[in-house]
């Protein structure tokens, strides 16, 4: 049977297209079995010296020894965390260019921020590569107080509502958002008042300016065992082993309640999968090492969080769902 010219042209551009397509699986490979072959740049979307910075800084000089290329930590802190996302978000995605945000960055800003006032998408531009570490916060209060757990707490500000003070880092601030959560959950209301920072709001639960606030365990338990303030639980799933007598929120009076501050790695979209594959595959092998557990994780109360890359996308997903409840019944919002 004699084929017509028709049909030899499209086999001929099924033949093309094939070999095209062979050609840019071979190179997308070659790329990355040759990745990385020149520093790397990580931006922190905060300050030097804060969990994100030291999380960056921790996984940066592992990356260096096990890849024998330079990991340069460039902090780009300020205005909420949106000047280092927005680098990122118009960086080169080829893997040379990554970030280390929290999860209020990544999830709670574009859900407090007017439409469109972010120069970015953080669905569109940024692909998750993995989670890096959690960290639980405890519920505290002033140690005037006359509350010892959540149940006591829950009690008392059903009888006088609004009247309880709360310290927050700022507006959709881990220490801002796991006590809306409380409230959402225990429905009860507090009155916030923020400040720049999670150490001075601190200073004030101890002086007793404010009543309560949420803050990671590894900074409340130092005044916590000098007497200056009161931990009425920890927001953790179980006790730690590092706190075995303080219980958390959930068996103190609020069951279900978990509050956390998380940190994950990201690129720029459109990053060449098997590159961020090859970072996911050295975080994980990185925050699974029990000798980086041991001499990082477990001294600052860090949870590893490494894990598959979808696995993350789905965390990231639920957590954007369950903070958008919080955040529109609690009309939070930046002007």
């Amino acid at each position: 049977m004699k084929r017509r010219p028709r049909e030899f042209v499209v086999l001929a551009l099924i033949a093309l297209a094939s070999i095209a397509l062979a050609g840019m699986g071979t190179g997308a490979l070659a790329q990355a079995q040759s990745y990385p072959n020149r520093p790397i740049t990580v931006v922190v979307t905060a300050a030097p010296g804060g969990v994100t910075d030291v999380v960056a800084r921790a996984l940066g000089q592992q990356m260096t020894k096990d890849w024998g290329q330079p990991v340069v930590i460039v902090n780009r802190g300020g205005a909420g965390h949106i000047l280092g996302e927005e680098a990122i978000a118009k960086a080169e995605p080829d893997g040379y260019t990554l970030m280390v945000a929290e999860s209020g960055s990544v999830v709670i800003n574009p859900l407090i921020y007017p439409k469109g006032k972010l120069p970015f998408d953080v669905e569109r531009d940024f692909v998750p590569i993995s989670g890096l570490v959690r960290i639980n916060q405890a519920l505290l209060a002033n140690r005037t107080l006359p509350v010892n757990n959540a149940a006591e707490l829950i009690a008392l500000a059903k009888k006088e509502p609004g009247k309880l003070t709360f310290g927050t880092a700022g507006i959709g601030s881990a220490p801002h958002m796991n006590i809306e959560l409380f409230e959402n959950m225990a429905g009860v209301k507090f009155t916030p008042v923020h400040y720049r920072g999670a150490t001075p709001a601190l200073n004030d639960v101890r002086s007793g300016t404010i009543n309560l606030m949420s803050v990671s365990v590894s900074l409340a338990l130092p005044p916590y065992r000098a007497g200056e303030i009161k931990i009425l639980g920890i927001g953790s799933a179980k006790r730690l082993p590092q706190a075995p007598d303080i219980p958390t929120v959930a068996e103190s009076g609020l069951p279900g309640y978990q509050a956390v501050a998380w940190f994950g790695l990201f690129g720029p979209a459109a990053m060449p999968h098997d590159i961020a594959a090859k970072l996911n595959a050295e975080v994980q092998r990185v925050f699974n090492d029990p000798g980086f557990r041991t001499r990082f994780l477990d001294p600052q109360m860090f949870e590893s969080m490494a894990g598959p890359a979808d696995q993350f996308a789905a965390f990231i997903k639920t957590e954007r769902a369950k903070w958008s409840k919080i955040v529109r019944e609690g009309n939070i919002k930046l002007e």
